[in-house]
């Protein structure tokens, strides 16, 4: 298996290191024939990009880019950011229609949509879970923001799906079948591991490698992410980004 597109990128607009240009110029080099710009939305606390409005700017250098190189398809994205545990994005749905790719994550440091958000998704994977304390619910509510976000959005990838909290992963997997979300394997995370792979791919999805770049040195580079796909047992009709 070969990677052919790289769709979790980040630049300068968030907290990336790198321009979009040394991005695409990293991919080419790679042989790649898809990049996705997809940064953080603004909810991302810290780190995200500045306003929503900020992807408008994106897809206008993204798509001067795409022109100037012709030899490479770039793509304009995000790693929007589930806010509420209604499944709600940290941008508009006309600006999502805009993008090309949607990425999702649920991420702890952001900028809930509310104070009963803020305790449901911060306050108790932070704090609650690591006391021992209502371990099942809170797998639940982490499970059903995810899932009541690709009922509400057109999603393509969920981003590292069970980094840093706890989700059920065949109920996660169930629903991202559903509405054909791949589910990422991330290179750039140390939690992967084989059996949650498994455990997905027993309900018939799609995966995505992703790099989750933050400097352009590491775009298109999925190596332990292909190889937890192979270990698992992946083959190149089961991952969107490979050949």
């Amino acid at each position: 298996m070969r990677l052919n597109a790289d769709y979790h990128t980040h630049t300068l607009y968030s907290h990336g290191k790198g321009s979009i240009r040394e991005n695409i110029e990293v991919a080419i080099t790679e042989g790649l024939e898809r990049i996705a710009i997809s940064d953080h939305g603004p909810a991302c606390y810290g780190f995200g990009v500045k306003d929503a409005a900020t992807f408008l700017e994106i897809k206008r250098e993204v798509d001067k880019y795409d022109r100037l190189y012709p030899e490479i398809k770039v793509l304009t994205g995000v790693e929007a950011n589930v806010i509420s545990l209604d499944g709600k994005l940290d941008l508009p749905r006309f600006i999502l229609e805009e993008l090309d790719v949607v990425l999702v994550g649920l991420h702890l440091p952001i900028k809930p949509l509310s104070w009963r958000d803020g305790v449901g998704i911060i306050f108790n994977n932070l704090i609650t879970y690591k006391l021992g304390l209502k371990a099942t619910t809170i797998r639940e509510k982490n499970t059903g923001a995810l899932i009541n976000a690709m009922h509400n959005y057109p999603i393509d990838i969920i981003t590292h799906p069970g980094y840093r909290i706890n989700i059920d992963t065949q109920m996660l997997a169930q629903e991202a079948a559903k509405s054909d979300t791949a589910l990422e394997i991330n290179a750039s995370h140390g939690y992967l591991n084989e059996e949650f792979v498994k455990v997905a791919a027993d309900e018939n999805i799609k995966f995505s490698l992703g790099s989750d770049a933050h400097k352009p040195a590491d775009v298109g580079r999925v190596e332990p992410a292909l190889q937890v796909a192979r270990n698992a047992g992946l083959g190149v009709e089961d991952i969107i980004n490979v050949v």
